[in-house]
């Protein structure tokens, strides 16, 4: 079965609100990466002031729940707005669940990212439903999880 989880998105001060949540909640982030810890993408460039922002960052706050966000730039900072900065993430337990949720859910929405192989191991996509809601849906393979 699915779990759903709270993704915040952040201008520039990602960590520092996570920090703040962390000296609330407790615990320990499993994961924080920046922009500039990305493998290089061709015809793409990282503008330096971009390098330090929060790409990901997870803040387990419960056995069922893990608060999770990055900070915007570039082409999606100009989207950025407090109000509109978070989204629903799903994370589906087989690649045919993540296909059938995103797919449903999409249905008469806008695909921002279809669902696609990353970088990071994971099968990931976004979008923003025909009710104005913004959903990432990812399923972790176990056979493709960073060492």
């Amino acid at each position: 079965m699915a779990t759903v989880n709270v993704y915040l998105t952040f201008n520039g001060n990602c960590k520092e609100a996570f920090d703040f949540y962390k000296s609330v909640f407790g615990g320990d982030y499993p994961y924080v990466g920046t922009f500039g810890e990305m493998p290089p993408q061709e015809g793409m460039t990282m503008p330096e002031e971009d390098k330090n922002r929060i790409m990901h960052i997870s803040l387990p706050i419960s056995k069922e729940t893990v608060l999770m966000g990055s900070d915007t730039g570039g082409e999606w900072a100009s989207g950025y707005q407090q109000g509109n900065n978070f989204s629903l993430s799903i994370n589906a337990d087989s690649k045919e669940e993540a296909d059938k949720l995103f797919n449903g859910l999409s249905a008469g929405g806008r695909i921002t990212m279809p669902m696609n192989h990353t970088f990071w191991g994971a099968y990931f996509g976004m979008f923003t439903d025909k009710f104005g809601i913004s959903w990432m849906v990812n399923y972790d393979d176990p056979a493709k999880a960073q060492q």
